[in-house]
């Protein structure tokens, strides 16, 4: 579980998460940790929750390929149609998940947050993708994160800050989240 939030604000888009990682009902040290909950794709910066096997899929997934080209709604989903493709060819011990008997979509049981000089992207669980013009989070501690950002959002805020602060509110809320906040940020592309 994690939290993992993108602001856009002021010419910049920044991604920021947690560092806490759990392990059933037990959490690892930081300092003892190697692994980042957010990678740089090519042009974009991503960060994923869910399963943490999915870090290693992900990994071994993109290596020795060419940065996929993160820089749109269309191409993100295209990049994650092809990507279940393979978690199925590829990965056998990988099942199709289905949190809802009603939903006619597989569930990738992992949520990935996107950000590049175009914006903020979402890509759920059930695969869709969402653009973003202000903020938005995922993970457990999205709730508390969401809420942040929506009382400390302003289009002259800090973009830094409101993501740092929005971390820092789902580390203080929930049991989940915790350690230090890492971040990332692009310059934002201006619009046509």
């Amino acid at each position: 579980m994690s939290v993992a939030v993108a602001v856009k604000s002021q010419g910049r888009v920044v991604i920021a998460s947690d560092t806490k990682r759990t392990f059933g009902s037990g959490a690892v040290p930081e300092r003892n940790l190697t692994d980042i909950k957010i990678r740089k794709v090519g042009t974009a910066y991503l960060a994923m929750t869910g399963w943490g096997i999915y870090s290693n899929i992900f990994d071994d997934y993109l290596a020795g390929k060419r940065s996929p080209a993160l820089t749109d709604q269309r191409r993100i989903f295209s990049f994650f149609r092809t990507f279940w493709r393979e978690l199925h060819e590829r990965y056998s011990f990988v099942n199709d998940q289905r949190h809802d008997e009603d939903s006619p979509f597989g569930d990738l049981d992992a949520s990935f947050l996107i950000i590049n000089s175009s914006g903020i992207y979402s890509v759920a669980c059930d695969m869709s993708v969402t653009a973003f013009e202000q903020y938005y989070a995922i993970g457990s501690g999205a709730s508390y994160a969401l809420g942040a950002m929506h009382a400390l959002y302003r289009p002259s805020a800090d973009a830094q800050r409101v993501a740092h602060k929005a971390v820092e509110a789902a580390m203080e809320l929930d049991i989940y989240c915790g350690g230090e906040v890492i971040s990332h940020g692009v310059r934002a592309r201006k619009r046509r």
